[in-house]
């Protein structure tokens, strides 16, 4: 199974994400987790954040959750997922898939703003920011999605609330 976490920039995705991982660990060890940002340092970051770019990350990303679940790997990938195409073909591809919306309103994201994103991209200083200058559309068929105030409560009770929407057990 793929668990798709999506969400704007500090909408607390990696953050639910591990935690998701760490209880999920107890049950299946057969168990990855993927960050949008930490496979954009693997990969060399060299693709920028305009929307190209966001296009081949979502290929590379998507692909590789294929690849892991071809192996019978559980893979919780923690990413923007800008493209809705994308999610369609998530669900097309991968033995089972399930997706997570974290609807995280947007004055929490810029009181959270921990690399201060959106504060340079309001003051003309960064581009392709989503959300900003590149439009968010919400995913069209979530499996699951926490807005306020479920998604302002603390990772591990976010992640109960996912584990508790989840196949038991995961195919």
């Amino acid at each position: 199974m793929v668990i798709w976490l999506i969400g704007l920039s500090a909408a607390g995705k990696t953050s639910v994400g591990r935690a998701l991982v760490e209880q999920l660990r107890r049950r299946h060890d057969n168990l990855v987790f993927l960050d949008g940002d930490l496979l954009r340092q693997v990969w060399g970051d060299q693709l920028g954040h305009d929307i190209e770019g966001r296009q081949r990350n979502a290929h590379r990303i998507s692909h590789l959750c294929r690849l892991l679940d071809q192996q019978g790997i559980h893979a919780v990938a923690a990413v923007l997922s800008l493209f809705p195409e994308w999610q369609q073909w998530n669900r097309e591809n991968f033995s089972s898939y399930f997706e997570i919306f974290l609807d995280t309103p947007m004055a929490e994201l810029e009181r959270r703003d921990p690399h201060g994103l959106y504060a340079r991209a309001r003051a003309g200083e960064e581009p392709n920011v989503v959300g900003v200058d590149i439009p968010f559309p919400p995913p069209p068929a979530p499996d699951l999605t926490l807005a306020a105030p479920e998604v302002l409560e603390a990772p591990s009770a976010i992640a109960e609330r996912i584990l508790a929407a989840l196949p038991d057990p995961l195919p």
